[in-house]
């Protein structure tokens, strides 16, 4: 897919929102990306899907795996493009953890997907659950990389269909905050800074 393709569909299906956010993070910025918006038109999650796998053809994978919630579907969209087997992790008591029976066999090689990188955490998470569980990260994908390209995983190969450079900042130094506008906290976590 390219750049605009991705562009058109993100603000098309209102993916791409304008205003004062406070990230997960806790920073605060003039854009935020909700992927849950193209989940909920199946053709585009499977274009974006599709579009991702095809990112990891050159690999060899054994399972796709990704964080609850937004992660769980395009789990499932890459591992059906991949004809591969799909899990997510969850959160239980805060921590990450693989549920339902899930499993992840030593030496499997495995992909992860997100919806969004901004800070990586969650997927940093995901990452200790596999290699907790002897599994071997082949790889890294998310559909959108708002780090700018900064998001770095050990080493990991990172790949996104799309990559913003949305500034981000700390409240105290938010333009936005300065001028008195009201902040939305769209995400499904916070960091505690």
């Amino acid at each position: 897919m390219k750049r605009e393709e991705l562009l058109r569909i993100l603000e098309e299906t209102g993916a791409l929102l304008k205003g004062h956010f406070q990230l997960s993070s806790g920073r605060h910025s003039e854009a935020y990306v909700q992927c849950a918006q193209i989940l909920q038109y199946p053709w585009y999650l499977d274009k974006f899907c599709t579009a991702l796998a095809n990112l990891f053809n050159d690999r060899e994978i054994d399972l796709i795996i990704a964080p609850a919630m937004g992660g769980v579907l395009i789990s499932n969209g890459v591992g059906r493009a991949l004809k591969k087997r799909a899990i997510f992790t969850e959160r239980e008591n805060g921590q990450m953890r693989l549920r339902r029976n899930f499993y992840i066999q030593p030496g499997e090689k495995v992909l992860i997907v997100e919806d969004v990188v901004t800070t990586g955490k969650s997927v940093r998470e995901v990452m200790e659950v596999v290699r907790n569980l002897s599994g071997k990260i082949v790889g890294i994908g998310s559909f959108i990389d708002r780090s700018g390209g900064k998001a770095d995983f050990d080493g990991v190969k990172f790949k996104a269909l799309l990559t913003l450079d949305l500034k981000t900042y700390m409240p105290e130094e938010c333009p936005f905050c300065k001028a008195g506008v009201a902040v939305t906290k769209p995400g499904s976590r916070f960091i505690n800074r």
